[in-house]
């Protein structure tokens, strides 16, 4: 379709016109013909809070039309214009606004009646009763009026109250689907379909009903229903909704593709990997959705408050009434306790906190991170120490080779008869070291008669010689001397933390390897941006403490607490909550599980094993660790903006209730200020859409490509001399030891 003369309407399917109307509903773009196709599609098909909105703007327009009507004879009312000659006319003037103003109750007041009486029913009045009770009074009061023949008829403030309150609803339920528009990529997983292979046959299934193994097409523009592998076809990729990056990123056969990314431009066929249940898209719609469905802490304790006032507040308007209404007219009471009722009306209190954290939730999971409480946001502002685990969250949790120690032969001829033995092993240690040869364009020595030494290492044989790489023990097997200068080096090593692995030949050894777990690239640049923050590290491992002290000193953390089992990692997590308050744990290993659910706030890495993930309150993406000093700013903007907004709702109903107590407030000027603080509060907490975007340049070294696996040897092999001399240790710090 080229042209807007070809585009249909969503909602009647006529066509649109030149200038159609476009919006994103329910996660897709539609396109209207008018603005009441775009609301009766909303009423119809949208989502909650989109239907919410529609809904309550269409209430307004009824309710404006009749109130419009009631004020125009209320102020000629008001002028005394019906006097004299005329006055035989006010009691049909009285009876018409009451023909006016009973639909307009009916249909403002609705929404307030049915939810006064649901939350009756649970046995709890809230700020729906002031509401009720306060336009019931005056529209009972003008009724009786009117049959009376009273000059007196408040039909305008029961009429006007409920409009104020409808207007600052609307413009709540407004921001509420603003929201949840912009998390509808996130929480689409669920009703999501793909188009399954069947045969010949493509066939349309909900994404809950594909499993492993099953082909899915996905054509230019439609957004990826599963994780799979790409079978064939080529197209570049959008999957910032999963990772937060915004590049593009090719994908061909081979690829592989991550649920909820957008496929923009060619068409795809892909092999799924597991059920669509399973994918982190489907799991971030779940934590997404439990997470906004609770309340959080500052919430609850702010519900509980208003369930207190609420039935104090209607006792100080039923005071107020009997105490006005001994120096004044009964109307006159009454409309003073009217005004108490409606200004005491805590609805801004009911959106302080809710707004923010759903806003603070969505920012965090479009980033890719998963919030499971919303109560961690404000925990987490709290904090004032985090916990790292070493292994895994600081480090890259796999072996690098580091160093090499040579007593006879060169670097490479050590790593050529390494490589050698050790790509024929599956060993943790030996992947390392074939991936340091690799790195270097070493060619690994053809060798045969390999042999696995279970706890020791790996022999063979290779230019009718033998060949060995293990640990000590196996060397003092094979009979095999240690020179004394390796040897010492070796003790060296080990005492620090390094793992050794002696390489032997011609029934020798010749040269000590020594392999480490590096710090990630971006640890030392996030725990500098946290300490920034006024937040202290600290490392909880089990690992040597001079292991520890050595990633420790690297990264910037001062305090270290080494050998650790799980068990003691609790208790030391118990002591720092003691010293410190809040703390907040960060891991990713089985053993982190229940460290992280015994911390204020346990923090998985994207890397986490699934009971680090499970036991986690907040789930990092992969390679997310940079993104730790972001998510603490967000979160203390979440928690400063809920604790603005309860100041403001509170303060404001004091002061407020106050004036309205004495007398010195109009219904309808107290139904004006309650719906502009509830304005307000929106907009306070919609300010939370404009926090910046986190960014990578946080990392010093440049990150490139897409979020692919970290590689597993040490980048700085390539700096090494192509032919060190003997005897000659080179190091990443590019210092050699004689």
């Amino acid at each position: 379709m080229t042209a807007h003369g070809d585009i249909l309407c969503s909602h009647c399917s006529l066509p649109v016109g030149v200038r159609p109307m476009e919006r994103r509903l329910n996660g897709e773009a539609c396109a209207f013909c008018c603005y009441g196709c775009c609301i009766a599609f909303q009423v119809k098909s949208g989502r909650h809070e989109e239907w919410e909105a529609a809904w309550l703007l269409i209430q307004l327009g009824v309710g404006g039309f009749l109130s419009m009507n009631i004020m125009m004879f209320s102020l000629l009312l008001y002028s005394d214009a019906f006097t004299g000659v005329d006055a035989g006319v006010l009691p049909w003037i009285h009876l018409l606004l009451w023909i006016f103003a009973t639909p307009a109750v009916v249909i403002l007041g609705g929404p307030y009646l049915r939810e006064m009486w649901l939350n009756g029913i649970q046995g709890r009045v809230t700020s729906s009763a002031l509401i009720v009770l306060g336009v019931a009074a005056a529209y009972l009061y003008s009724a009786f009026a009117v049959f009376e023949g009273s000059t007196h008829v408040y039909f305008d403030t029961a009429v006007m109250v409920l409009m104020l309150f409808t207007v600052g609803r609307y413009l709540e339920a407004v921001g509420r689907a603003r929201a949840a528009r912009d998390l509808e990529p996130l929480l689409a997983a669920e009703s999501e379909s793909a188009t399954v292979i069947d045969g010949a046959a493509e066939i349309r299934r909900p994404v809950r009903e594909v499993s492993a193994g099953m082909l899915v097409r996905v054509r230019p523009g439609e957004r990826i229903p599963v994780d799979g592998v790409v079978v064939e076809g080529e197209s570049n990729t959008d999957e910032a909704v999963i990772t937060g990056e915004s590049r593009q990123v090719t994908k061909g056969a081979g690829s592989k593709v991550i649920a909820g990314s957008i496929n923009i431009d060619g068409p795809l066929l892909i092999q799924s990997s597991g059920d669509g249940t399973a994918t982190r898209w489907a799991r971030i719609c779940r934590s997404v959705r439990e997470a906004l469905g609770r309340r959080s802490p500052t919430q609850r304790l702010a519900d509980r408050v208003v369930g207190v006032s609420v039935p104090l507040v209607l006792a100080l308007g039923g005071l107020t009434i009997v105490y006005w209404a001994q120096s004044l007219p009964f109307d006159r009471a009454l409309l003073i306790g009217l005004s108490v009722l409606v200004v005491a009306c805590p609805c801004a209190v009911g959106l302080a906190a809710p707004m923010a954290t759903s806003l603070g939730i969505g920012r965090l999971a479009r980033h890719g991170c998963l919030v499971r409480d919303p109560g961690v946001l404000e925990t987490l502002a709290r904090v004032r120490l985090l916990a790292f685990d070493k292994t895994g969250t600081l480090t890259a949790g796999k072996a690098r080779l580091v160093g090499v120690d040579c007593e006879e032969g060169g670097i490479d001829e050590v790593l050529a008869r390494a490589a050698g033995l050790e790509r024929l092993s599956e060993h943790g240690l030996a992947r390392a070291i074939a991936a340091a040869a690799a790195q270097r364009g070493i060619t690994p020595l053809v060798t045969r008669n390999v042999r696995t030494v279970p706890g020791r290492g790996i022999r063979g044989s290779a230019e009718g010689r033998p060949v060995a790489a293990g640990n000590g023990r196996l060397m003092s097997d094979l009979g095999w001397p240690l020179p004394p200068s390796l040897a010492e080096h070796a003790r060296s090593l080990e005492a620090s933390g390094h793992s050794v692995v002696y390489v032997g030949w011609g029934e020798q050894v010749h040269a000590v390897l020594s392999l480490d777990d590096s710090p990630l690239p971006e640890a030392q640049a996030a725990i500098g941006a946290l300490r920034e923050r006024g937040l202290d590290a600290t490392l909880l491992t089990g690992d040597l403490a001079q292991a520890a002290e050595r990633i420790a000193a690297l990264v910037g953390v001062k305090d270290v607490q080494a050998g650790l089992s799980p068990e003691a990692k609790r208790l030391a997590l118990d002591r720092l909550r003691h010293d410190h308050g809040s703390v907040a744990m960060v891991g990713d290993g089985l053993n982190d599980g229940p460290v992280l659910a015994a911390a204020d706030v346990g923090i998985a890495v994207g890397s986490a094993t699934d009971l680090a993930r499970e036991t986690a309150a907040l789930v990092l993406p992969a390679d997310g660790l940079w993104m730790l000093p972001w998510i603490v700013d967000v979160a203390r903007a979440v928690r400063r903006t809920i604790l603005t907004n309860l100041m403001w709702a509170f303060g404001y109903n004091l002061v407020a209730l106050t004036f309205a107590a004495f007398g010195l407030l109009q219904p309808i000027l107290a139904a004006a200020v309650m719906a502009g603080s509830s304005i307000l509060v929106v907009v306070n907490s919609l300010r939370l859409e404009q926090l910046p975007d986190p960014v990578p340049a946080l990392i010093p070294e440049q990150r490139s490509g897409t979020r692919a696996e970290r590689p597993t040897m040490a980048p700085a092999f390539p700096q090494w001399p192509a032919r060190p001399s003997r005897g000659v240790e080179f190091r990443f710090s590019q210092t050699r030891r004689a």
